[in-house]
């Protein structure tokens, strides 16, 4: 099969297109720098629709993997990436004839601000959506749902927190506050949380893929299905990278005002740094939030290969191999 990986220079997109290739796929990939993954590249922005057109030509399957997260911006940023660039990649793909193409999406385009517990993929809502890349994230995904069809079968997949060696996102974060001595527990640090280990989040993604053409217009949520405490997935990663578990507490209603208030500021600066806290990051790690993995194991015929614990041991190793 003809494969097209966006968002390649990524931790999931690079695991992607890796088994891909490594199963005998003609895989290209296209994103903003070069990915040295060995296979067809075109450089290039989402946002651009012609960059995004000559990537496309020929690709049988999509895998879109490109996108904006970021816990603070502005939203035309979001936007550009998140809403136009997922239009662009949708339309060419329909234009090239490609016949599948899965879409990485989020857990965020559902979720309100409460707790979920033991929840399905719910639909994507904007409106309701919190922050600006839940809701472009949202809109984006709506749009490619909209593209299923006889012709194109559109899946989309919402990997939760995805982590693992190399991780610039979650886990680089998460240790780099530590290290800052700004890493909290907000509220009891008791609400359970789901996440995926890397590998995982790939197989599944494969897994979309081969079954696309049964699976048209539906979304799922794929996680390693092991909700743990938050305190205890944020101390598992700082004490993978050799440093101890945060001590600093701080309430949950606290967290979450202050939140909107930092990012009412930040705002205004136009500020691109990383905030110390935003009402979405306090609802993230103040609220739990697991889900129900039944259906989509079924539906995807998949089943994470990798458990938490084999995870959190291979980060130590990672870990301790870069301080080498």
């Amino acid at each position: 099969m003809r494969v097209l990986v966006t968002g390649a220079t990524s931790l999931v997109g690079a695991a992607v297109v890796t088994r891909l290739r490594d199963r005998g796929d003609a895989v290209s990939v296209f994103q903003r720098r070069p990915s040295e993954l060995g296979v067809v590249e075109h450089l290039g922005d989402v946002a651009d629709r012609a960059a995004v057109a000559g990537a496309v030509a020929g690709a049988e399957a999509v895998v879109h993997v490109a996108g904006l997260a970021s816990v603070t911006g502005r939203w035309e940023r979001f936007e550009a990436t998140n809403v136009l660039g997922v239009r662009n990649v949708v339309e060419a793909a329909k234009e090239t004839g490609a016949e599948r193409f899965v879409h990485v999406s989020s857990p965020s385009v559902a979720h309100s601000g409460r707790s979920l517990v033991g929840a399905p993929a719910g639909p994507a809502d904007p409106e309701r959506a919190r922050g600006h890349y839940a809701r472009s994230k949202a809109q984006g995904e709506l749009f490619a749902l909209g593209a299923n069809s006889s012709s194109m079968a559109v899946v989309v997949i919402r990997p939760h927190l995805i982590w693992g060696p190399g991780d610039t996102q979650l886990v680089a974060r998460i240790v780099d506050r530590a290290r800052a001595g700004r890493l909290a527990i907000i509220g009891s640090g008791a609400s359970l949380i789901d996440t995926i280990y890397i590998d995982n989040a790939a197989d599944a993604l494969v897994a979309a893929l081969d079954r696309a053409p049964g699976l048209g217009g539906r979304a799922f949520v794929v996680t390693n299905g092991q909700p743990r405490p938050v305190r205890e997935v944020l101390a598992r990663i700082v004490m993978a990278a050799g440093l101890e578990p945060p001590r600093l507490k701080v309430p949950y209603g606290v967290a979450r005002v202050g939140g909107t208030a930092v990012e009412w500021i930040w705002e205004r600066r136009g500020s691109e740094e990383e905030p110390p806290m935003t009402s979405f990051l306090a609802e993230q790690l103040g609220t739990a939030h697991w889900f129900d993995q039944r259906e989509t194991r079924q539906a995807l015929e998949w089943e994470p290969a990798v458990t938490l614990s084999e995870g959190f041991e291979r980060l130590t190793d990672w870990f301790a191999a870069q301080r080498a």
